[in-house]
Parts: structure tokens; C-alpha cells; sequence
């Protein structure tokens, strides 16, 4: 089984990444982090791409796809991804499906974590991360533990991207950019809408529902 899941940034789409993966023995494939990662090697591509985001723009969509090719021709992989925030466009989505006949798979179901652009607000601005324990909190939604030696305020500390302004940014981009992406797949009836202002434990069960009955 091949998934997607969308949603604005803030949504949880990596929380919910890493719970499926675990419960139904999927690989996830965020292309930040096969970015990060090529960059941490230092190939010729990975040094392309660093010289891509160091001058501020977007990694091209041909770079992407050389990535995601390289992740979809492993036979480990094969029909087991969960595709974490992409496609982000109507190229990538036409590129994705090119690639899934090239090596014999499919995607069998699109979820979109629909999230207001308020809560979305709330959670990118309230985000803290321990620095002793890497754990991420959100002073709204889960705000750390009281009298604890590890999460206390002096470890805590929040990213500089984590800022009213660029929340408000990043989410305009998104919906401009995926909201043709989700017509598509939704034209192919492999979309569902999930709550994404449900609690996470809410939203894990209301996508394990739908995976187990497409399972089934």
C-alpha cells in the first residue's frame, strides 16, 4: 500500500507519518529529509541542491524527482511508502504517477489533514522543543510537564522559523500550491478529509479506520 498525506504546515502530517509507519510497516518518504539527507553526503546532487536553498529558492521540481525516483526504484520500498507532503504541485502529482507505472505501483489512498489557518497559528507559534530530550511541545495544545528537571523553561527553546508571520506565509503557499493537487487526486476518488483540528489520538484513529477497511 502506497499513501499520501497532506496537509498545511503545522497539520501534524510527520506525527501522523510516523504512527502509520509503525503500525502498518510503511516507509516514509518526506523530502525534506532526503534532502537534508543528500546534502549530509555530499554528492554532486546534494551539493546542487545546498547551493539551491543557500541562495533562498526552492529545490526545482527535476532535482525532487531525481530523489523520489531513486526511493521508488528501491524493491525493499516496493508498495510500502507513505508519501509525507508530496506531491506539492500539479507537475510533482503528474511526475508521481509516471514514476508509479515506471515501477509497477500505485498510490491507493490521499489523506488531507484540514486544518484552519488559526490552529494552524497556534501550533507553529506555541511549538517548543527540549533541548535535553528533543521532545516537542506546544504551550496550547501539550504544554510540558511541571516540576520536571528535563523539560523545564531552561531547556526549552523554540526554532527562529517558528514566527506569526512566516506561519501565515507558509500556509498561503500551501493552500495556492496543493489545493490543485488535491482536486486531482480527489478526481481519482483516492482523497479523504480528515479533521485535522481533532486531537492527535483522534485524528491517528480516524486514519487507521480508513487504512484498515482499504486493507481489508
Amino acid at each position: 500500500m502506497n499513501i499520501i498525506i497532506f496537509g498545511p504546515p503545522g497539520a501534524g502530517k510527520g506525527t501522523q507519518s510516523n504512527f502509520i509507519v509503525k503500525k502498518f510497516n510503511l516507509v516514509q518518504l518526506s523530502t525534506g529529509n532526503i534532502l537534508r539527507d543528500e546534502i549530509k553526503k555530499k554528492t554532486q546532487l546534494g551539493m546542487e541542491i545546498d547551493k539551491e536553498i543557500n541562495l533562498g529558492k526552492f529545490v526545482p521540481d527535476k532535482i525532487i524527482s531525481k530523489l523520489v525516483e531513486t526511493f521508488l526504484s528501491n524493491k525493499d520500498y516496493k508498495n510500502k511508502i507513505i508519501f509525507d507532503g508530496y506531491p506539492r504541485n500539479l507537475w510533482q502529482a503528474n511526475d508521481l504517477d509516471k514514476l508509479l507505472i515506471k515501477y509497477e505501483q500505485k498510490i491507493d489512498l490521499a489523506l488531507n489533514l484540514k486544518t484552519d489557518i488559526e490552529i494552524i497559528k497556534k501550533r507553529i507559534t506555541g511549538r517548543y522543543l527540549c533541548n535535553k530530550c528533543g521532545k516537542i511541545y506546544n504551550k496550547y495544545f501539550n504544554p510540558p510537564p511541571k516540576n520536571k528537571d528535563c523539560c523545564s523553561d531552561e531547556f526549552l527553546n523554540k526554532r527562529e522559523d517558528d514566527n506569526m508571520d512566516i506561519a501565515i506565509k507558509r500556509f498561503n503557499i500551501y493552500m495556492k500550491e496543493t489545493s490543485p493537487v488535491l482536486d486531482f487526486y480527489k478526481k481519482k476518488k483516492l482523497l479523504k478529509e480528515i479533521n485535522g483540528e481533532s486531537s492527535i489520538d483522534q485524528i491517528y484513529k480516524e486514519i487507521s479506520d480508513i487504512i484498515a477497511v482499504i486493507e481489508a
